[in-house]
Protein backbone atom coordinates (compact mmCIF):
# COMPACT_ATOMS: atom_id res chain seq x y z
CA UNK A 1 0.00 0.00 0.00
CA UNK A 2 1.54 3.28 -1.14
CA UNK A 3 0.26 6.71 0.14
CA UNK A 4 1.41 9.88 0.11
CA UNK A 5 4.34 11.35 1.83
CA UNK A 6 5.40 7.82 2.26
CA UNK A 7 2.64 7.69 5.38
CA UNK A 8 1.45 4.12 7.40
CA UNK A 9 -1.97 3.74 7.17
CA UNK A 10 -2.59 5.59 10.52
CA UNK A 11 -0.69 8.38 9.96
CA UNK A 12 -1.94 12.22 9.35
CA UNK A 13 -0.60 14.15 6.35
CA UNK A 14 2.10 17.07 7.30
CA UNK A 15 -0.07 19.13 9.13
CA UNK A 16 0.84 23.04 9.99
CA UNK A 17 -1.44 25.64 11.43
CA UNK A 18 0.18 29.55 10.97
CA UNK A 19 -1.79 31.18 13.39
CA UNK A 20 -2.78 34.93 12.44
CA UNK A 21 -2.99 34.82 9.04
CA UNK A 22 -4.68 38.16 8.14
CA UNK A 23 -4.70 41.33 9.98
CA UNK A 24 -8.09 42.75 9.91
CA UNK A 25 -10.17 39.60 11.66
CA UNK A 26 -9.60 39.56 15.19
CA UNK A 27 -9.03 36.41 14.60
CA UNK A 28 -7.65 34.25 11.65
CA UNK A 29 -5.57 30.62 10.88
CA UNK A 30 -4.23 28.96 7.57
CA UNK A 31 -4.30 25.60 8.13
CA UNK A 32 -2.51 23.42 5.88
CA UNK A 33 -2.93 19.32 5.42
CA UNK A 34 -0.58 17.88 3.39
CA UNK A 35 -1.87 19.78 -0.03
CA UNK A 36 -5.24 21.00 1.22
CA UNK A 37 -5.14 24.74 2.33
CA UNK A 38 -7.87 26.27 4.26
CA UNK A 39 -8.16 30.23 5.35
CA UNK A 40 -10.21 30.31 8.44
CA UNK A 41 -11.30 33.88 9.68
CA UNK A 42 -13.84 35.22 12.92
CA UNK A 43 -15.16 38.12 13.02
CA UNK A 44 -17.43 39.16 15.68
CA UNK A 45 -20.75 41.57 15.42
CA UNK A 46 -22.50 43.08 18.53
CA UNK A 47 -25.99 41.85 17.25
CA UNK A 48 -27.81 38.46 17.09
CA UNK A 49 -30.58 36.64 15.35
CA UNK A 50 -34.36 37.77 15.85
CA UNK A 51 -34.93 34.83 17.87
CA UNK A 52 -32.38 35.77 20.44
CA UNK A 53 -32.58 39.41 20.52
CA UNK A 54 -33.45 40.28 24.51
CA UNK A 55 -32.30 36.68 25.83
CA UNK A 56 -28.73 38.09 26.42
CA UNK A 57 -26.97 35.08 24.84
CA UNK A 58 -24.67 34.93 21.44
CA UNK A 59 -24.67 32.84 18.39
CA UNK A 60 -22.11 31.47 16.14
CA UNK A 61 -22.67 30.83 12.27
CA UNK A 62 -20.01 29.70 9.99
CA UNK A 63 -19.67 30.56 5.90
CA UNK A 64 -17.47 27.37 3.76
CA UNK A 65 -16.57 28.28 0.08
CA UNK A 66 -14.36 27.08 -1.71
CA UNK A 67 -12.38 29.13 -4.95
CA UNK A 68 -12.32 27.79 -8.51
CA UNK A 69 -9.17 27.09 -8.79
CA UNK A 70 -8.83 25.22 -5.85
CA UNK A 71 -9.37 21.83 -7.28
CA UNK A 72 -8.03 20.17 -10.29
CA UNK A 73 -10.49 21.70 -12.25
CA UNK A 74 -12.27 24.73 -11.90
CA UNK A 75 -15.50 25.06 -9.91
CA UNK A 76 -17.84 27.56 -10.80
CA UNK A 77 -18.53 30.37 -8.11
CA UNK A 78 -22.09 29.74 -5.57
CA UNK A 79 -23.50 32.87 -6.31
CA UNK A 80 -26.80 32.98 -6.23
CA UNK A 81 -27.80 29.52 -4.84
CA UNK A 82 -25.70 27.40 -2.31
CA UNK A 83 -25.15 23.90 -3.01
CA UNK A 84 -26.41 21.24 -0.76
CA UNK A 85 -22.68 20.15 -0.25
CA UNK A 86 -21.73 23.62 0.91
CA UNK A 87 -24.45 24.15 3.16
CA UNK A 88 -24.18 20.85 4.93
CA UNK A 89 -19.96 21.70 5.13
CA UNK A 90 -20.70 25.40 6.92
CA UNK A 91 -23.83 23.68 9.48
CA UNK A 92 -21.40 20.87 10.21
CA UNK A 93 -18.38 23.22 10.82
CA UNK A 94 -21.04 25.65 13.05
CA UNK A 95 -22.50 22.99 15.04
CA UNK A 96 -18.93 21.85 16.22
CA UNK A 97 -17.75 24.90 17.15
CA UNK A 98 -20.42 25.67 19.14
CA UNK A 99 -20.59 22.65 20.90
CA UNK A 100 -17.35 24.02 22.81
CA UNK A 101 -18.40 27.75 23.14
CA UNK A 102 -20.69 28.75 26.07
CA UNK A 103 -22.74 31.50 23.76
CA UNK A 104 -23.85 33.12 26.81
CA UNK A 105 -20.46 34.28 28.27
CA UNK A 106 -20.36 36.14 24.72
CA UNK A 107 -23.33 38.26 25.49
CA UNK A 108 -25.75 39.06 22.36
CA UNK A 109 -22.88 39.05 19.79
CA UNK A 110 -22.50 36.49 16.88
CA UNK A 111 -19.04 35.35 15.76
CA UNK A 112 -19.01 34.65 12.49
CA UNK A 113 -16.51 31.68 11.09
CA UNK A 114 -15.85 32.08 7.46
CA UNK A 115 -13.54 29.16 6.10
CA UNK A 116 -12.03 29.61 2.78
CA UNK A 117 -10.64 26.66 0.76
CA UNK A 118 -7.81 28.12 -1.26
CA UNK A 119 -6.56 24.69 -2.53
CA UNK A 120 -8.05 21.06 -1.99
CA UNK A 121 -7.11 17.43 -1.93
CA UNK A 122 -9.44 15.90 0.17
CA UNK A 123 -10.71 16.44 3.92
CA UNK A 124 -11.59 20.33 3.48
CA UNK A 125 -14.28 20.15 6.15
CA UNK A 126 -12.08 18.13 8.73
CA UNK A 127 -9.69 20.74 7.98
CA UNK A 128 -11.77 23.41 8.26
CA UNK A 129 -13.13 22.59 11.48
CA UNK A 130 -9.85 22.28 12.87
CA UNK A 131 -8.31 25.37 11.87
CA UNK A 132 -11.22 27.59 12.55
CA UNK A 133 -11.01 26.55 16.28
CA UNK A 134 -7.79 28.28 16.34
CA UNK A 135 -8.93 31.79 14.70
CA UNK A 136 -12.26 31.47 17.25
CA UNK A 137 -9.92 31.06 20.27
CA UNK A 138 -8.01 34.10 18.78
CA UNK A 139 -11.21 35.81 18.45
CA UNK A 140 -12.74 35.34 21.51
CA UNK A 141 -9.26 36.15 23.47
CA UNK A 142 -10.53 40.01 22.07
CA UNK A 143 -13.72 39.55 24.16
CA UNK A 144 -12.05 38.08 27.76
CA UNK A 145 -12.14 39.60 31.01
CA UNK A 146 -9.88 38.68 33.79
CA UNK A 147 -11.65 36.81 36.36
CA UNK A 148 -14.16 36.13 33.30
CA UNK A 149 -15.50 32.47 32.03
CA UNK A 150 -13.69 32.30 28.73
CA UNK A 151 -16.23 31.75 25.82
CA UNK A 152 -14.55 28.68 24.27
CA UNK A 153 -14.45 25.63 27.02
CA UNK A 154 -12.54 22.65 25.07
CA UNK A 155 -10.87 22.00 22.14
CA UNK A 156 -12.24 20.87 19.16
CA UNK A 157 -10.31 18.93 15.83
CA UNK A 158 -11.77 16.93 13.25
CA UNK A 159 -10.26 14.51 11.12
CA UNK A 160 -11.40 12.12 7.56
CA UNK A 161 -10.88 8.02 8.15
CA UNK A 162 -11.91 4.94 5.79
CA UNK A 163 -11.48 1.72 4.49
CA UNK A 164 -10.11 1.19 1.06
CA UNK A 165 -11.16 -1.49 -2.10
CA UNK A 166 -8.12 -3.77 -0.01
CA UNK A 167 -10.17 -3.60 3.67
CA UNK A 168 -7.25 -1.11 4.64
CA UNK A 169 -8.21 1.54 7.27
CA UNK A 170 -6.77 4.79 6.68
CA UNK A 171 -6.44 7.85 8.25
CA UNK A 172 -6.32 11.40 6.84
CA UNK A 173 -7.63 10.30 3.39
CA UNK A 174 -6.29 12.54 0.36
CA UNK A 175 -8.83 13.15 -2.67
CA UNK A 176 -7.07 9.95 -4.43
CA UNK A 177 -7.94 8.17 -1.72
CA UNK A 178 -11.85 9.16 -0.96
CA UNK A 179 -12.60 9.05 -4.33
CA UNK A 180 -12.27 5.27 -4.64
CA UNK A 181 -12.88 4.93 -0.82
CA UNK A 182 -15.64 1.90 -0.25
CA UNK A 183 -16.12 3.34 3.70
CA UNK A 184 -15.81 7.01 4.30
CA UNK A 185 -15.89 8.57 7.18
CA UNK A 186 -15.63 12.00 9.40
CA UNK A 187 -14.64 12.33 12.94
CA UNK A 188 -15.65 15.50 14.90
CA UNK A 189 -14.19 15.36 18.87
CA UNK A 190 -13.60 17.50 21.92
CA UNK A 191 -10.33 17.77 23.82
CA UNK A 192 -11.74 15.14 26.69
CA UNK A 193 -12.11 13.29 24.08
CA UNK A 194 -15.87 12.99 23.63
CA UNK A 195 -17.29 12.80 20.07
CA UNK A 196 -19.38 15.78 18.74
CA UNK A 197 -20.53 14.48 15.69
CA UNK A 198 -19.64 11.16 13.29
CA UNK A 199 -20.63 10.80 9.42
CA UNK A 200 -19.95 7.16 8.33
CA UNK A 201 -21.27 5.88 5.02
CA UNK A 202 -20.51 2.25 3.47
CA UNK A 203 -20.24 4.13 -0.17
CA UNK A 204 -19.06 0.79 -1.81
CA UNK A 205 -20.88 -1.73 0.71
CA UNK A 206 -21.40 -2.31 4.28
CA UNK A 207 -18.76 -2.57 6.74
CA UNK A 208 -18.42 -4.16 10.11
CA UNK A 209 -18.55 -3.05 13.59
CA UNK A 210 -14.70 -4.29 13.60
CA UNK A 211 -13.89 -1.75 10.78
CA UNK A 212 -16.17 0.64 12.31
CA UNK A 213 -14.12 0.34 15.56
CA UNK A 214 -10.56 0.39 13.88
CA UNK A 215 -11.71 3.44 11.98
CA UNK A 216 -12.66 5.05 15.32
CA UNK A 217 -9.34 4.20 17.14
CA UNK A 218 -7.59 5.67 14.09
CA UNK A 219 -9.82 8.70 14.19
CA UNK A 220 -8.85 9.19 18.12
CA UNK A 221 -5.18 9.25 17.86
CA UNK A 222 -5.19 11.26 14.81
CA UNK A 223 -7.10 13.84 16.85
CA UNK A 224 -5.12 14.00 19.47
CA UNK A 225 -2.18 14.52 17.47
CA UNK A 226 -4.24 17.94 15.93
CA UNK A 227 -5.50 19.20 18.99
CA UNK A 228 -1.32 19.32 19.90
CA UNK A 229 -0.95 20.79 16.62
CA UNK A 230 -3.23 23.77 17.67
CA UNK A 231 -2.09 23.66 20.96
CA UNK A 232 1.59 24.66 19.64
CA UNK A 233 -0.56 26.78 17.03
CA UNK A 234 -2.22 28.99 19.86
CA UNK A 235 1.05 29.09 22.62
CA UNK A 236 1.33 29.40 26.46
CA UNK A 237 -0.74 32.37 26.33
CA UNK A 238 -3.65 31.08 24.85
CA UNK A 239 -3.89 27.51 25.68
CA UNK A 240 -4.26 28.28 29.29
CA UNK A 241 -7.65 30.37 28.63
CA UNK A 242 -9.50 27.27 26.81
CA UNK A 243 -12.00 25.97 29.43
CA UNK A 244 -10.97 28.93 32.16
CA UNK A 245 -13.59 29.25 34.45
CA UNK A 246 -13.39 32.78 36.64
Amino acid sequence: MNRTHGRRSDQLRPTFIIPHCQHHPPGSALIEVGNTRVICSATIDDRVPPFLKGTGQGWLTAEYSMLPSATRERVSRERNKLSGRTQEIQRLIGRALRSVVDLNSIGERTITIDCDVIQADGGTRCASITGAFIALVEACDTLYKEGATFPVTDFVAAVSVGLDAEGNVLLDLDYNEDSTAVVDCNVVMSGIGQFIEIQSTGEGHPFSRRDFDKMIDFATAGIDELISIQKDALGHQLIWRVGRIG
